[in-house]
C-alpha cells in the first residue's frame, strides 16, 4: 500500500532509529544497509538500490510517495520498542540538594 509523506518527516523518522537500526531492518528484508539509507531519503546508488519513494517539490522538504511501506512500518516499530526500553526519567532526583 503507498503512503504519502513529507521529506522531513522521513528524515525525521531515520534520525529516531537507534544505532544499528538501518542493518537490522537490511537484514530482515534481506537488502543492502544503502538500500534502506536511500528509502530514507539517501542517494548512494552504486552501492544500494532505489525503493519505490518518488519525491516532489513542496512545503517540508517536499513530498515523498512511498510504493511499499514495509521499511517505514518496521522503522517505526523499532523507534517504538526503544523507547518502550527507556526508562521514563530519574526518580532519584531532588532539588536543593
Amino acid at each position: 500500500m503507498s503512503k504519502v509523506i513529507s521529506f522531513n518527516r522521513l528524515r525525521e523518522i531515520k534520525d529516531q532509529l537507534p544505532e544499528g537500526a538501518i542493518h537490522q531492518i537490511a537484514q530482515k528484508l534481506n537488502l543492502n544497509d544503502e538500500t534502506v539509507r536511500n528509502y530514507f531519503g539517501g542517494t548512494d546508488f552504486s552501492k544500494g538500490e532505489s525503493v519505490g519513494i518518488h519525491v516532489e517539490q513542496g512545503p517540508d522538504g517536499g513530498f515523498v510517495t512511498l510504493d511499499d511501506t514495509t521499511i517505514l512500518d518496521l522503522a517505526l516499530e523499532i523507534i517504538e520498542k526503544a523507547k518502550a526500553a527507556k526508562p521514563s526519567g530519574c526518580c532519584h532526583c531532588t532539588s536543593g540538594e
